[in-house]
């Protein structure tokens, strides 16, 4: 294989011939598994060089899908995707925000150019036999594939590194067998977002920034507070009539993105991501669960037993996904009280109980189309009133009574019944939803490298971008693993 990518006159020797430099190399995943004996020199003596093929080289980059070949001319074949890709993860890697930077530090490391695989541009100008700025696309197209480049191919490098971590860990570890799912924000690069820059109607969602034609107006958080102050103690006390000082939502809003990722914790041996997905920000949280569970489960093979969400994922299905009747598995997430209901109970059919403890007939079902997923939904009815009244009033005297008695509308999915029927007081609830903070760390990770406030002006770059940066934290979490089983 060697022999018809890197001529065996170049290897071991200390210098290198410029006329008959070989532009071909193998992927980076052959060059990875050469000694280092076998690389020319000037990668060998390139510490930068060497750090990214034992970095990147896992990878099963000769896999990779690449480009299809439309040529606008017979002899100028299209670069192919795997070297821009493995750019970016560099990119990522060293904190570089722009473009520019990237293509200034591929220059002044021509080793990891060639180890990259990029096309070289021969010349004889140069100890290593290839002009770097010839043979480096400009910063313009670095950015232009980027944003043209579709998402299924740093997805499938996500794939790749999910294989790699089940690979390298003990059989035995129970990988995948719990997961948590938490979004990100990510905010756009426009000058909406910078509060010292005067925007009128900065935050109207009918008037879209003329930076980023893909970012949407979403809320980060919520809080309430007195209107007009600072704190509530800043409020003159009243010397007559006192009433309490009644606050409003104030909310942290900005036009962006949101990353939800899906990942799961190993004891002794870190967090790992499974699934990764891009949004605009106005796309509600729980709209990430059902394409972040699919991504997870076919990268598994399987479905995981037990998930920690926090309150945003308070959803029939999410209960539901996870619920194998007669067998162990459910969804760790805190109930939400909606419509006065915080606790309810039913009784052996499934029926919900009323106030009084008695079980309320089935009136009517009807199908919610409304929400983010179409469902049935039944009305229940006072058990003293339906379906025929038995002559006796309510034993709690309900405030409804005089009407038609207490009416309840509930989903009936069983997962309508299992988020209220959920211990959350038992240790095994506490045991999974204590493993929600690996999301948490795993967005840590991805701000340190930059995730928060990328310098990127479309949806589509900055899908790409999100993905690479969850690669990146999985290669570095394989690169510990290895290093760890090495050492046992």
């Amino acid at each position: 294989m060697i022999t018809l990518f890197l001529p065996t006159w170049l290897v071991g020797q200390p210098s290198l011939s410029v006329a008959r430099l070989s532009v071909r190399r193998p992927p980076l995943s052959e060059l990875a598994q050469l000694p280092e004996s076998r690389l020319p020199r000037f990668v060998r003596e390139s510490e930068v060089a060497l750090q990214y093929l034992r970095l990147l080289g896992p990878l099963d980059w000769s896999q990779f899908p690449d480009r299809p070949d439309q040529r606008f001319h017979p002899q100028w074949p299209p670069l192919p995707y795997a070297p821009f890709v493995a750019a970016y993860l560099v990119k990522i890697d060293q904190h570089l925000p722009y473009m520019a930077d990237l293509r200034d530090y591929l220059v002044a490391h021509p080793a990891l150019v060639w180890a990259l695989g990029f096309p070289l541009v021969r010349s004889r100008a140069f100890s290593w036999g290839f002009d770097v700025q010839a043979s480096l696309p400009t910063h313009r197209h670095l950015s232009r594939l980027l944003r043209t480049l579709p998402n299924t191919a740093p997805q499938f490098l996500l794939d790749e590194t999910v294989r790699l971590l089940r690979d390298a860990l003990p059989p035995k570890v129970p990988f995948g067998q719990t997961v948590a799912l938490d979004t990100k924000h990510v905010i756009a690069w426009v000058q909406e977002n910078n509060p010292k820059s005067y925007v009128t109607d900065r935050y109207d969602k009918t008037k879209q920034p003329t930076g980023d034609p893909d970012c949407r107006l979403g809320c980060k958080r919520r809080h309430n507070q007195a209107p007009g102050r600072q704190s509530i103690e800043d409020w003159p006390t009243p010397r007559a009539n006192a009433q309490p000082v009644k606050g409003h939502s104030v909310g942290e809003f900005y036009w962006g993105y949101g990353s939800g990722v899906v990942a799961t914790q190993v004891a002794e041996w870190g967090e790992f991501v499974l699934a990764e997905l891009t949004q605009p920000f106005d796309q509600a949280d729980v709209s990430y669960f059902h394409p972040l569970m699919a991504h997870t489960e076919r990268r598994l093979g399987f479905r995981p037993l037990y998930g920690a969400f926090d309150a945003a994922f308070d959803a029939f299905y999410v209960y539901e996904h996870f619920h194998r009747p007669g067998a162990e598995g459910f969804a760790a997430v805190p109930l939400v009280a909606r419509g006065g209901h915080g606790q309810r109970e039913f009784d052996a059919d499934g029926l919900p109980l009323c106030a009084a403890g008695l079980p309320m007939p089935l009136l009517a079902t009807f199908w919610c189309r409304t929400g983010l997923i179409e469902h049935e939904r039944g009305r229940y009815g006072c058990p003293l009133r339906f379906p025929e009244p038995v002559g006796v009033a309510c034993p709690v005297n309900h405030k409804n009574w005089a009407k038609k008695g207490c009416v309840s509308t509930l989903a009936t999915s069983p997962g309508a019944r299992l988020r209220y029927q959920l211990d959350r007081e038992s240790a095994a609830y506490k045991d999974v939803y204590r493993q929600r903070t690996a999301t948490e760390r795993i967005n840590s990770q991805a701000v340190a490298f930059g995730i928060e406030r990328p310098k990127l002006r479309n949806g589509r770059s900055i899908a790409n971008h999100n993905t690479l940066t969850y690669v990146l934290i999985n290669l570095h979490a394989l690169s510990r693993v290895r290093q760890r089983q090495a050492e046992r």
